[in-house]
Formats: C-alpha cells, sequence, structure tokens
C-alpha cells in the first residue's frame, strides 16, 4: 500500500500553488496515492476582483478541489503549502484549522505524518515562524512533524531552512528550489511508510 498524502496549499498569486504542484509530482514519482486540496477562501469576491493578478490565479485553480475533513481522515499525511502573514499562516488556513475541533477531538489527525513549506517577498519576512507555527498546530493534532532538517546538501543550497522549504516571491524557481521541495515531500512520504507499515 502507498502512502496517502493530502498537499494542501493556499495561494494568492500562486507561487504556493506553484510549490504545492512539484511537491505532488514528488509524491507521485515515491509512489504515494496525492490529493492537491486548497484551503477554502474567505476573502469577498468584490475584493479577489479588484486585484487582477489575484483574480487571475482564483480563475486558472478554479479546478482544484477544497480541502474538508473528509480528506484528512483519507490521508496518511499532511504536507501544507501556504505564504506568510505577518509572521504566521494566511487567515484562510487558519480559519479552516478552526473548523477542525471535532475532528482533533476524534484524533483524526493523530499519528500521521506532517510537514509544510511557505513563501514571502523577502527571506526574513516570517518564513520560518510562519513554519513553526504549522509544526505548533501539528502537535496539537498529535502529529508527527517530518522536518527536512539539514538531510540534503540542497537544503543549504536554498536558503538553508530546516524547518521546511521556504521561497522568495517572484523569484524564478531555480532546479534547486524544486529539488528541495522534492527532497522534503521524498522524506515525509518515506517516513510516513514506517508509521503505516
Amino acid at each position: 500500500m502507498g502512502v496517502k498524502l493530502a498537499v494542501i496549499y493556499y495561494s494568492t498569486y500562486g507561487t504556493n500553488h506553484r510549490m504545492a504542484e512539484i511537491a505532488v509530482e514528488a509524491a507521485q514519482a515515491a509512489g504515494a496515492e496525492v490529493r492537491l486540496l486548497k484551503a477554502p477562501e474567505t476573502a469577498p469576491a468584490e475584493v479577489i476582483a479588484g486585484v487582477d493578478a489575484w483574480a487571475a490565479h482564483t480563475e486558472a485553480t478554479a479546478h482544484v478541489p477544497v480541502v474538508g475533513i473528509k480528506d484528512l481522515a483519507w490521508a496518511d499525511a499532511y504536507l501544507f503549502s501556504a505564504p506568510t502573514r505577518f509572521g504566521g499562516q494566511p487567515s484562510q488556513v487558519r480559519a479552516f484549522i478552526d473548523t477542525l475541533g471535532g475532528a482533533w477531538l476524534k484524533g483524526t489527525m493523530a499519528g500521521k505524518g506532517f510537514s509544510a513549506m511557505t513563501s514571502s517577498r523577502v527571506p526574513h519576512g516570517g518564513q520560518e515562524q510562519t513554519l513553526m507555527s504549522f509544526y505548533t498546530t501539528a502537535m496539537h493534532w498529535g502529529c508527527i512533524i517530518v522536518a527536512p532538517g539539514y538531510t540534503d546538501p540542497v537544503i543549504f543550497k536554498t536558503g538553508g531552512n530546516p524547518y521546511g522549504y521556504s521561497h522568495c516571491q517572484d523569484q524564478p524557481f531555480s532546479d534547486d528550489a524544486c529539488a528541495a521541495i522534492a527532497h522534503q515531500t521524498r522524506r515525509l512520504v518515506e517516513v510516513t511508510k514506517r508509521l503505516v507499515g
């Protein structure tokens, strides 16, 4: 049986969507069954429509399913990807997490692998703090945190963040960036195999 991985993202302009797509490709190559899912949008439609890039990305990803509790129950592991907002997760991600009290009480997420990625405009724009805030939630859920650590030389080539891949907005996705995302994803799949095996 392959690992069932939910790759859950929120993206305003497309950066974290691309990161999630790279992770999906790596997970599938590692033999995982993958669902690409997005956090529910909570911003008013008129606000989104007023920002061309936001509106364009929303339209381009309209086909991506919105994550639900049933997806968390299905998965053996979770990989979250979302931009930083003042050193934390976007309100859309927090709003979804805040709907999971019942699932948490039932232990739906307990014992499952968990990893996270993020982005910001600049390297010190809250990336590490955002990842740590994800992991605080994961600890409350009882998940097993699978950060990349310094387990591959590519980590040092992409900013040296041991907590999870972090991308600077408007920067291209270099070969090293893609390799770092793929490594983190494979590591999550491999560790989760041991948890479910």
